[in-house]
């Protein structure tokens, strides 16, 4: 995940601010939400009881979005390309995992304008999905008041979302899982884990700071420790382990591991032995960006047995995937249209998203997964910026935000 220059940016996309409030009528309310915004409690209107289940042939499909991250003047391509895959792919549920936004919005209008324009494609089809929270996610809250919490009631407030409150006492923002039952009966077929990686490392550790090291941020051991025991919990509950995917927005360090066949060793040889050792399909266009604490979730699922896949997003230009001990370990490339990419002409070449095919008839459940590009769907490529006014806020179907 290369440094962004957030000044070079909003020069990039001030001048289309002009005028653009007078582009759509539209009226929110800017106080109502329950609750007190700045801790963390969150007490967004519970959701209706509504499951995720596996179709009555035994299938269900996910589609992760990851970094569509873009102000309330979104890329017209990015929506265009999530619009594409959920009508080619009819997925089941989607995830946009993490920077869902970024820098670029100066009120709180703007920011809303902004979260509607990545919900809008699968409210408008009415298919079930969450988000998870990267390290760009708050770029705006300074200027516009809203932070993550804020941020997850108005997601919360949508009628297709699933996002909940999460686990008080837990780091971040909205950590949960979700759990998709059989096609018939009540019991569980497959669980979704959404957690919050995090933003940045904090300036400093007992007084030595990370000056060297990489300045993301870690899952904390609260946050692995609670998937561990809500694991076994889950497992005590229906009498085995149930499968699962883990979406968060920072790699992990095994990523990198994975992708050289070593901890220490970064060569085409070590990598060239990683590819058959652990079946890795894909790109590799930048080095990975994980925190510069291992968080152990690794370990934490390994001992589980349970997760079959752990998939992120934030470096924009990686694709890959493969199988590290058992677990899959991959990237879902970058949808938004607005945020860095390729070098040059090339710079949109590997927009896209990545699709899970779950079967409940398959030994492990998750059958097979794989990216859609921007380039499959006939989507303009061309490098440069394509803005366009923010999308409706509809209020009809939306409680009071």
């Amino acid at each position: 995940m290369r440094h962004k220059d957030q000044n070079k940016e909003l020069d990039r996309r001030s001048f289309l601010k002009i005028g653009g409030m007078s582009t759509i009528a539209l009226s929110l309310a800017t106080a109502g939400l329950p609750g007190d915004l700045l801790t963390n409690t969150v007490e967004a209107k519970k959701h209706k009881p509504t499951k995720l289940q596996f179709n009555s042939d035994g299938k269900f499909k996910v589609v992760q979005f990851n970094d569509t991250q873009d102000d309330e003047r979104i890329d017209r391509r990015t929506i265009e390309l999530m619009e594409k895959v959920l009508d080619s792919e009819k997925p089941d549920f989607v995830v946009i995992n993490g920077d869902c936004i970024t820098g670029g919005c100066d009120t709180e209008l703007e920011m809303k304008q902004a979260l509607n324009n990545v919900a809008f494609p699968m409210e408008e089809r009415k298919i079930k999905w969450a988000v998870t929270f990267g390290n760009h996610d708050e770029d705006s809250s300074g200027k516009s008041g809203m932070y993550e919490e804020d941020m997850l009631k108005f997601y919360m407030n949508y009628p297709c979302n699933m996002n909940e409150p999460g686990e008080k006492g837990l780091t971040g923002t909205g950590n949960m899982n979700l759990l998709i039952k059989r096609s018939k009966g009540n019991k569980a077929a497959f669980n979704l884990w959404l957690l919050d990686s995090g933003r940045y490392a904090p300036s400093q550790i007992a007084g030595q700071n990370f000056a060297g090291y990489p300045h993301w941020d870690w899952l904390r051991f609260n946050q692995v420790n609670w998937y561990y025991e809500e694991s076994k919990s889950i497992e005590k509950k229906y009498g085995y382990k149930v499968p699962s995917l883990v979406f968060i927005h920072i790699p992990l360090w095994e990523h990198r591991f994975m992708w050289h066949g070593s901890v220490d060793s970064r060569t085409s040889s070590s990598h060239e032995l990683a590819v058959k050792r652990h079946g890795i399909v894909g790109e590799r266009n930048e080095a990975e960006c994980p925190g510069p604490i291992n968080s152990g979730l690794f370990t934490a699922m390994l001992d589980r047995g349970d997760v079959k896949g752990v998939f992120c997003g934030h470096d924009h230009i990686n694709t890959y995937c493969g199988n590290y001990y058992g677990i899959m370990l991959g990237y879902a490339g970058n949808t938004g249209f607005g945020t860095y990419g390729l070098p040059g002409a090339d710079r949109n070449r590997l927009r896209g998203a990545r699709v899970f095919n779950l079967d409940e008839n398959k030994e492990g459940v998750l059958a097979d997964t794989h990216m859609v590009f921007a380039k499959d769907y006939g989507i303009d490529l061309t490098a440069n910026d394509q803005s366009i006014d923010p999308l409706p806020i509809n209020e009809k179907e939306k409680v009071k935000a």
